[in-house]
């Protein structure tokens, strides 16, 4: 793979095809020249390197400003000469460009960046030299709408700086718009443009000036990214299962798989050559020698024979193959060669791969296990779609202590031919599954899964963590926009694009996956009012509200004067609103009432509660779905305390309005939601 670097004056050009303002400029190599072409520019002027291996031209010394005599623009030539020599002995120098000084005016950055998983992507934001220091930026994936790219302006903490503060003159915006979206253009038609930062942009009150540029160009090209013919989701339903190096042998990964496996309702057909009977099942010494149809084949035998295996599975009629096997592509090349055969034979005969390298499929509601985790999950009503193997392990275990059930859990491997595609489309049409989540490392047709899960973000709520969120290896960062759009932050984008709720741990995306499954989703937007028997979290709610971008609304007076008609006299008269701990079931149901009958004033009710002896968790748990019927609004409830509120909490998953049991906990997850609402554009459930 090739790659190359414009020079000043060649990004200049480039820009100017593209009616992006630019400024004046010649190309100088000696110091008479500099002066006459500083004095022909008129002063001041700017002068700096011209080096394909100066990238960071100020960082090198590459870079004088204000000169402002002939004089000076000759010892400024030698002077840019000697930095570099110093800086970058190697480096080769081309010349000196002298441009016209630009005014001052708010410094920005455009950049563009080739993410390999979701393609061409725009960052903008405050520029200059403190641009990676502040990282005040917005991001998008291409293409872009003048819609979106003002709400990419507007969102930056700094738009102020444009808007006008404090009595300066508005900036611009309009022109702005326009060369940001002739700056998309350009980086659509330009396929081989790879890279780029135009930093700074200056802005003023009429028009801006792109000052500094460094455009990256690559002969290596993504190519198109091809649709991918989704399995049939009956696939996942077979009457019959094989397991194909199934073992009597403790420690041996086809015991493992025929012991979770024993218990399937259908068919399930043990194939080992050097045994007639595994586990009281008839043992066959091929799966080709098994007398009925075989739907699923679990395949465990050493990699070097997994292509044999899959011919003979092809030639069986298997639908689908779930390859636990490791020692494929994430080896070594002679694995990703093994990897490719067997997917050809799969392909020739019409059969579909779940991994390789992967513990396989879970279906609950099924009843079978192709996994070799050590307790099998309980069904439920989330689907969980993992990159990780030992994430699975660990998550099934968490979920047997904490009460959470499962429609689907898929360890997805080496995605040879299944992938997230797949398992998101089978989660979608699975009526047992009410939220699917998602543990990411890595994408590989970033566009199709933007398509696919922003279709099924429309009917259920997709939460996602994605792993790699450090800066490490980022300072190697080819341009600014390299360093402040890493493969994270372009992944977020397109989680946020396609109506996906992105946390950042395990327990945050179960409860959130918890909370989104009630039937009525997301909330409606941010306005809350909360009520308890406890003063002291009346008052941490307000905090965590605060903190986590959710509003607190105060009540109006009818609403407090209805409520004064059987409230103590001395309740606190707002918002929170804090019935005191001697509040019994009544005080609340018609505190509950009151509330549905103005819920036009609220978006969400946190109903916080804690044990005590006036009013048991399971009335408790009943009133808050007495409101949760009374209105269309969302019911947040927080059942404080331990094993005292177990009767309510149970009663409140059992009808779809999970609890929480940590009060920040709870205030965090809606207000990422809320956020992840508030910043999409449109495609999930809002």
């Amino acid at each position: 793979m090739a790659e190359w670097l414009l020079s000043e004056a060649e990004g200049y050009d480039f820009l100017k095809k593209y009616d992006v303002p630019v400024p004046e400029y010649r190309i100088v190599k000696s110091a008479d020249d500099a002066a006459d072409s500083a004095a022909e520019i008129g002063f001041p002027v700017v002068m700096k390197i011209v080096s394909p291996q100066i990238i960071h031209k100020s960082d090198a010394g590459g870079v004088i400003v204000g000169v402002s005599s002939a004089e000076e623009a000759s010892r400024a030539y030698d002077k840019i000469i000697s930095n570099i020599s110093s800086a970058n002995p190697d480096a080769e120098i081309e010349g000196v460009i002298v441009e016209e000084m630009a005014e001052s005016g708010v410094e920005l950055i455009i950049g563009g960046k080739t993410d390999p998983s979701f393609g061409k992507t725009i960052t903008f934001g405050i520029g200059g030299t403190l641009v990676e220091f502040l990282k005040d930026v917005s991001l998008r994936i291409l293409p872009l709408t003048e819609e979106e790219v003002r709400k990419m302006v507007r969102e930056i903490n700094s738009y102020k700086l444009i808007s006008g503060y404090r009595g300066s003159t508005p900036k611009d915006e309009d022109g702005l718009i326009k060369i940001i979206m002739n700056v998309c253009r350009a980086f659509e038609e330009t396929e081989d443009l790879k890279e780029f930062d135009i930093n700074p942009l200056r802005l003023y009150e009429k028009g801006a000036c792109a000052v500094d540029t460094a455009f990256i160009f690559s002969d290596e090209h993504n190519g198109s990214q091809a649709e991918q013919e989704l399995v049939p989701v009956e696939y996942f339903n077979p009457e019959s299962i094989a397991v194909i190096g199934a073992s009597e042998s403790p420690g041996k990964m086809g015991y493992a798989v025929m012991h979770k496996l024993s218990s399937f309702p259908g068919k399930l057909y043990p194939v080992n050559p050097n045994r007639d009977r595994i586990m009281c099942f008839k043992t066959y010494p091929s799966i080709l020698d098994v007398e009925g149809n075989v739907d699923m084949a679990v395949i465990t035998v050493p990699s070097r024979l997994v292509p044999g295996v899959m011919d003979e599975c092809g030639k069986k009629g298997v639908k689908i193959a779930v390859v636990i096997t490791a020692g494929f592509k994430e080896m070594n090349e002679e694995g990703r060669k093994l990897e490719e055969k067997m997917v050809a034979i799969a392909k020739r005969h019409g059969t579909r791969i779940v991994g390789p390298n992967c513990l396989g499929l879970i279906s609950p509601h099924k009843g079978y296990d192709t996994t070799y985790v050590q307790r099998s999950p309980t069904p439920g009503n989330i689907a969980f779609l993992s990159q990780s193997g030992a994430i699975v392990n660990a998550v099934v275990d968490w979920s047997l202590t904490h009460d959470v059930g499962f429609s689907s859990v898929v360890s997805v491997g080496n995605q040879s031919d299944l992938t997230f595609l797949d398992y998101l489309h089978w989660a979608e049409s699975d009526e047992n599954t009410d939220a699917i989540i998602m543990y990411i490392e890595e994408i590989n047709n970033g566009r199709e899964f933007m398509k696919r899960v922003s279709e099924v973000a429309k009917v259920k709520p997709v939460v996602a963590i994605k792993s790699g969120s450090s800066a490490r290896g980022r300072a190697a960062a080819a341009s600014h926009t390299g360093s402040l759009a890493g493969s994270y932050e372009v992944y977020m984008e397109a989680f946020r694009e396609a109506g996906v709720l992105s946390v950042t741990n395990l327990e945050d995306a179960f409860l959130a996956a918890e909370f989104l499954s009630h039937h009525k989703h997301y909330p409606l937007g941010r306005r809350a009012v909360v009520v308890t028997n406890a003063g002291g979290f009346a008052v941490l709610s307000t905090d965590y509200a605060e903190r986590y971008g959710i509003e607190i609304v105060d009540l109006p007076q009818n609403v407090i004067d209805e409520m004064n008609t059987f409230l103590p006299e001395f309740w606190n008269k707002g918002n929170p609103v804090d019935l005191l701990g001697d509040a019994d079931g009544e005080r609340f149901a018609r505190t509950f009432n009151v509330l549905a009958k103005h819920d036009d004033l609220w978006d969400i009710c946190v109903v916080i509660g804690f044990p005590n002896l006036v009013l048991t968790s399971e009335r408790f748990a009943k009133q808050i779905m007495q409101l949760s019927d009374d209105t269309d609004k969302r019911i947040v409830s927080v059942l404080l305390g331990g094993a005292e509120m177990t009767g309510g909490r149970e009663i409140l998953r059992e009808n779809k309005v999970p609890p929480f049991e940590e009060l920040e906990t709870a205030f965090r997850v809606v207000g990422r939601t809320l956020q992840s609402k508030f910043r999409a554009k449109g495609q999930g459930l809002f």
